[in-house]
């Protein structure tokens, strides 16, 4: 079957990059993590988000990073200390994964988090997306970060019913910004987050509403489709 992004035009894809980071610029949550030039600290901030809201994870972020300001702090804690400053977040794997993954860039990397996707793979717990995005926000990288927001947003605007991971992934990678790439993944995921809801979506407010094919052809409420458990 044919690709999603085989239906994407580079003039489309540009009015999309253009709309989405225009409607970013002037609207964007002011969020502790945003704007921060320690790759440490946006790695830590993709993480805690993974499955927890975002009001939840801002006390815990300002926290840890008292506790544990750069990534040899992290490395050279104990366990039970990292799980202590976890503690109420949920899914401690994810802690303990952290800790693992500062010790593995300690011996590796000379301390340094690795600024490639590839290479943030090979680390314990970094998988697809949470490589995607700190190597797009933190370094620049113009890769797609592939999120449950993401998958909604580009679900609706292209009216794709259900989208494989791989097809979109490549029609993902195919709008990133090249200029803009970190701005432009949390530009998706904030759409998602904010407007592009999974129940009542606001799209009379999303800058992508009138490009929506969903919108157009009022399948919204039925994209993506919902998983059959």
């Amino acid at each position: 079957r044919a690709s999603p992004a085989s239906g994407l035009t580079p003039e489309l894809a540009a009015v999309v990059r253009h709309r989405l980071l225009g409607a970013y610029d002037s609207r964007r949550r002011d969020l502790p993590w945003r704007g921060e030039s320690d790759p440490y600290r946006t790695w830590v901030s993709e993480v805690m988000l993974q499955q927890t809201r975002v009001e939840a994870v801002i006390p815990y972020y300002e926290r840890w990073l008292e506790r544990f300001p750069h990534l040899a702090s992290l490395a050279g804690a104990r366990e039970e200390e990292v799980l202590k400053a976890w503690q109420g977040l949920g899914y401690y794997s994810r802690a303990r994964r952290l800790r693992g993954a500062a010790q593995v860039v300690m011996e590796r990397f000379g301390g340094e988090l690795p600024a490639s996707a590839a290479e943030l793979r090979q680390l314990p717990g970094v998988g697809e997306y949470t490589a995607g995005a700190v190597a797009s926000i933190a370094f620049g990288e113009v890769v797609p970060a592939v999120d449950g927001n993401v998958r909604r947003v580009l679900s609706r605007l292209f009216d794709l019913p259900d989208p494989g991971p791989v097809a979109l992934r490549e029609l993902a990678a195919s709008l990133v910004d090249p200029e803009r790439p970190g701005d432009f993944n949390q530009a998706l995921m904030e759409l998602g987050a904010t407007v592009c809801l999974p129940r009542s979506p606001a799209c009379t407010a999303c800058p992508l509403a009138h490009l929506g094919l969903a919108h157009v052809r009022g399948t919204v409420g039925e994209r993506p489709a919902r998983k059959v458990r």
